[in-house]
């Protein structure tokens, strides 16, 4: 029984590992962890799609193997195919697809060995990373290693600069990484979000953020009149601190219902319309709705 068991398990991941050779043989991938799916990363895919047929690899368990407390993710799941759909126009029309891999499957790698993965069992032919890119065991290689393995194995390797954030709003900057160089990245959209600031959120992203809640029993996700509220357990990704915030707009299936107001505290989120309240019953049969701010 324990050798069918290993038989089917191997049978699978050899089916995966086909699945992902298949689908970005030839390609050029963009490498990172691409949580927020910031103007960064978006030069990255940019890059990517300019000198082939765009996609983002990354790595998916991290947090599980390293033992990080779980967090809830800048951009909801069900939300990012379309976050990369708005980047199409910068990459030659061509939205960029997400590819993952267990980083169970390719923690302990040497640079070399990662390098040699992607050229021989994922078979593409350019890798992307920004010059801050760290690979391989305990982080061992850097940009310019990456250059000359992937030279080595005969692909190409773009390196991009960082992007730079030109606002440095925060209030606490404290709380900034000590690795930061005043680029772009998920640190700053999670501590924007943490303070409120929602313009400087939407230039860190380069585009609005978009709260996505999760239609759920009567209990959890209530509509009456011009008035919707939800448990916070309906949300699917990071909400802004709490608080009031008078512009924003309800959006289902990226239709922008009404301009809404949302109210933000420790147990729930409100959103409140002045519109007739007919939009109600579009709620009714979607699965998802997302609120964005200005």
């Amino acid at each position: 029984m324990l050798q069918e068991i290993t038989l089917v398990a191997c049978k699978l991941e050899y089916l995966v590992k086909l699945h992902l050779y298949l689908t970005i043989s030839g390609g050029i991938v963009a490498l990172g962890k691409f949580d927020a799916l910031h103007v960064g990363h978006r030069e990255l895919a940019i890059q990517a799609a300019k000198a082939g047929i765009p996609f983002l690899l990354s790595f998916v368990g991290i947090a599980e193997v390293l033992g990080w407390e779980p967090r809830a993710p800048i951009v909801a799941k069900c939300d990012r195919k379309r976050v990369l759909s708005t980047w199409a126009p910068h990459c030659g029309n061509v939205a960029p697809a997400e590819l993952y891999v267990e980083f169970s499957t390719v923690r302990h790698l040497t640079p070399r060995q990662f390098v040699e993965k992607l050229a021989k069992e994922f078979g593409v032919r350019g890798v992307v990373a920004g010059e801050n890119y760290r690979f391989g065991y305990k982080a061992a290689g850097d940009a310019s290693e990456l250059v000359r393995l992937c030279e080595e194995y005969g692909m190409r390797a773009y390196i991009v600069s960082s992007v730079m954030d030109k606002n440095q709003c925060f209030t606490n900057k404290g709380s900034i990484d000590s690795n930061d160089k005043g680029q772009v990245s998920s640190t700053r959209v999670r501590l924007a979000l943490a303070e409120g600031n929602m313009k400087y959120v939407s230039d860190l992203l380069g585009r609005k953020h978009r709260l996505m809640l999760q239609v759920t029993d009567q209990e959890g996700f209530v509509i009456r009149g011009k008035r919707i509220t939800a448990l916070r357990s309906c949300l699917l990704n990071l909400p802004p601190k709490d608080g009031l915030y008078e512009s924003c707009s309800l959006v289902v299936n990226d239709d922008i219902l009404v301009p809404c107001r949302t109210i933000i505290d420790t147990t729930h989120i409100q959103v409140e319309s002045d519109e007739k309240s007919a939009w109600t019953k579009v709620l009714q049969d979607c699965r998802f709705v997302g609120i964005e701010f200005e």
